[in-house]
């Protein structure tokens, strides 16, 4: 369920390992947190930068990571420095700005379903349907829907 965005100067790329960073974040916050399901995470290279360091060069690396209320702020305090922790073992780099917050989400935040997924593989060149795989004409070519219009969780023989 937490939200985590990762933003970071552009010129830091060759010496951060985001997809490192990324593997170890995801249960460190999971366990911290006391949250469940699955972290989803944005890795944002920011080009310009202004503030401390900015005119030597030197960048930032700051994490936000969202969750829903409930957790105290110590408890938030405790994995922002967990967090920068491991943001300085995947970061090779001196004189960068880091910072971490760990807010809760809004009370406005809802969660939609994935929409399903539209198979956007090329066909095979057109041929006349037989019989048996024919769909009614009512029922949608998009894959993951089944011929009466139901969503499916799991692709099956059914599926149109």
């Amino acid at each position: 369920m937490p939200h985590l965005t990762i933003d970071y100067s552009a010129h830091l790329a060759a010496a951060f390992d985001r997809a490192a960073l990324v593997r170890e974040l995801h249960p460190l916050v999971l366990k911290e947190s006391g949250s469940t399901g699955v972290c989803k995470t944005l890795v944002r290279p920011a080009e310009t930068y202004v503030g401390a360091g900015a005119d030597a060069g030197d960048g930032f690396v700051h994490v936000e990571v969202g969750l829903k209320p409930g957790r105290s702020e110590a408890l938030r305090a405790h994995l922002a420095e967990s967090i920068l922790a491991l943001v300085d073992k995947h970061l090779r780099a001196d004189g960068v700005i880091r910072s971490a917050e760990v807010r809760e989400l809004a009370g406005s935040y809802r969660l939609s379903p994935a929409a399903p997924r539209v198979d956007r593989r090329p066909s095979a060149p057109a041929q006349a349907p037989s019989a048996r795989s024919r769909r009614p004409s009512n029922a949608p070519a998009v894959s993951g829907h089944s011929p009466q219009g139901r969503l499916c969780r799991e692709p099956s023989p059914s599926c149109g």
